[in-house]
């Protein structure tokens, strides 16, 4: 180690200095609290980095742990959590890398479990093989002492450039539920108000007004004669359910039988929303007009506080899930959807929304809004009339041994969502046959190429070799959803790519009938459209089929 320490209080460091372990226990007991094993091996690990960091290089570094080791980064060198040149980057290995802050070149030195056979006290304190309490300390720490170089391993390493990149806060915004000032690209709410707090409670909201202070009731036999100032819903246990009373309407004495048989003894009546407060039906027609995006539309007027949104076209629903749980996380409002991408008619609903209390807080209408104005909660994409061209392949097919059922089965499912097949092909279990087939259905101006089977292990299956030597971009192959694990999805020119595997032969719903929809509605899936599928990824093989009116990729 290259630093000298001083008897100051704090220690003072000399860069450039050599000091000795026993200075660096010291060093280690002040600014850690106590000299910990992971602190002073990561005294040799920092010092053995900045030997192989060319002399003038400014550099940033990278802790893999979070345990002690950024400690002794911080201690060695210029860099900081709070300065931005150290970055934690959790993998629970206990290794650090310091790198040139521009290039991204750097080295990487890692604490070797190869290398600690002959180190057992320290191979017991990496792999926790006993208590802390039953670790023989003096003989660790000399381990340390005598033999830390040895037990390393160091590589060169290149950091990716999105990691090399200078921090940013970005743009700040307040965050309209607690007020607080936040980076922006954290959401439209702050992590802590998205449910990111340390701290026991809700510190989002101001304390509740006293509603029965502020909305006063009238009791129902003082009632008659004044106006109601909400819908009322009565009840009919396994018979119906509906508003008896609307808005509006002036309480007659023949009312009041009802009432009681409702359990209705109070009412809010004769009265406007009070200061500082917005009634129901207004909050959620303001709520609903902005929640509405391209092809969703509000119902009409609230009914039961509660105005609904309904599809104005066929297609598929987008549900903006940050934002819509970023409002239903203010709480006293509430919003609900169908599943995102699910299929919708024209005329049929959507979702809904609400306040939950008669009469809400100005100040978390005011917040709810401010949520909305980023963006629209629901969309429906529209269902392209999508021309397809179809790809069989296989050897048993094109040699005319079994009879393709693919086509049939494809074309149906594309028929029935609007599209078309506009060139069908059989090609063998050859890459450069399928490369070439593939190639002349998108200069054909299909949008969609659907590939059958092909897909899997077998050595025989090549359709994937076939479609990358086509020029196949955006690839994601295998997605976590059974039947259908194979499934693969890209791009080839201006057509989408869909690769379906020999499952959807067999099985009536398949990861098929999930990703089918999408293309057709032209909507982007990417591998992390894929892994959110696996919960609800395994279809259950009903003997009667409901889907989509099932779990099934929900």
């Amino acid at each position: 180690m290259h630093t000298q320490m001083t008897e100051t209080t704090p220690p003072a460091l000399s860069a450039g200095q050599a000091f000795t372990f026993d200075g660096f226990v010291e060093l280690a007991t002040w600014f850690h609290n106590y000299p910990a094993p992971g602190l002073l091996l990561g005294g040799y690990m920092v010092e053995e980095a900045k030997r192989h960091i060319p002399e003038g290089v400014l550099f940033d570094a990278i802790s893999e742990t979070s345990w002690c080791l950024p400690d002794a980064v911080q201690l060695l060198t210029p860099c900081t959590i709070g300065n931005g040149w150290l970055r934690v980057r959790n993998t629970g290995v206990y290794a650090v890398s310091l790198f040139d802050k521009f290039t991204g070149e750097g080295v990487r030195v890692r604490l070797d479990p190869s290398k600690l056979t002959c180190f057992p006290h320290t191979l017991c304190w990496l792999m926790k093989t006993k208590p802390k309490q039953d670790q023989n300390s003096k003989e660790l720490r000399r381990e340390i002492r005598d033999h830390g170089l040895e037990m390393l391993s160091v590589e060169n390493v290149l950091i990716k450039p999105d990691v090399v990149a200078k921090r940013s806060k970005g743009t700040i915004v307040l965050c309209p539920i607690c007020g607080d000032a936040y980076p922006e690209f954290h959401g439209a709410i702050c992590r802590s108000c998205s449910g990111d707090s340390p701290y026991v409670g809700d510190r989002s909201l101001p304390v509740a007004t006293d509603i029965e202070t502020a909305i006063p009731s009238t009791p129902l036999e003082e009632s008659v004669g004044k106006t109601i100032a909400h819908d009322m819903t009565r009840i009919v246990p396994g018979e119906s359910k509906g508003v008896e009373f609307s808005r509006g309407h002036v309480v007659t004495a023949g009312d009041v039988c009802r009432l009681q048989q409702m359990g209705r003894f109070n009412l809010y009546v004769d009265q406007e929303a009070p200061t500082g407060f917005i009634h129901e039906d207004d909050a959620a027609r303001a709520f609903a007009k902005a929640m509405c995006g391209d092809g969703v539309v509000a119902e009409g007027d609230p009914r039961e506080g509660r105005v609904n949104l309904l599809a104005k076209r066929d297609g598929m629903l987008v549900v903006n899930e940050p934002l819509l749980t970023a409002f239903n996380s203010l709480g006293s409002v509430m919003a609900a959807s169908r599943h995102g991408y699910s299929l919708v008619r024209k005329g049929r609903r959507a979702a809904a929304t609400r306040a939950i209390p008669l009469f809400l807080e100005q100040s978390i209408f005011g917040r709810a809004l401010a949520i909305l104005n980023d963006a629209p909660l629901f969309s429906v994409a529209p269902l392209k009339k999508t021309k397809v061209g179809l790809l069989v392949t296989g050897n048993e097919i094109f040699k005319g041994l079994i009879k393709d059922r693919f086509a049939e089965v494809l074309e149906a499912k594309v028929v029935n969502l609007g599209g078309s097949i506009i060139e069908t092909l059989i090609r063998p279990d050859d890459a450069s046959e399928i490369a070439g087939a593939v190639r002349g259905l998108e200069r054909l101006g299909c949008d969609l190429i659907i590939t059958t089977a092909g897909l899997s292990v077998d050595p025989d299956d090549v359709t994937r070799q076939g479609l990358i030597a086509a020029g196949l971009t955006d690839m994601v192959h295998g997605m976590p959803v059974l039947p259908g694990a194979m499934t693969l999805v890209g791009s080839i020119g201006n057509a989408r790519v869909l690769g379906v595997p020999a499952c959807a032969l067999f099985h009536k719903t398949t990861s098929l009938d999930i990703l089918l929809p999408r293309l057709m509605a032209d909507l982007p899936i990417a591998r992390a459209d894929f892994a959110k599928l696996g919960n609800g990824g395994m279809c259950m093989e009903c003997t009667a089929c409901t889907f989509p009116k099932c779990p099934f990729g929900r």
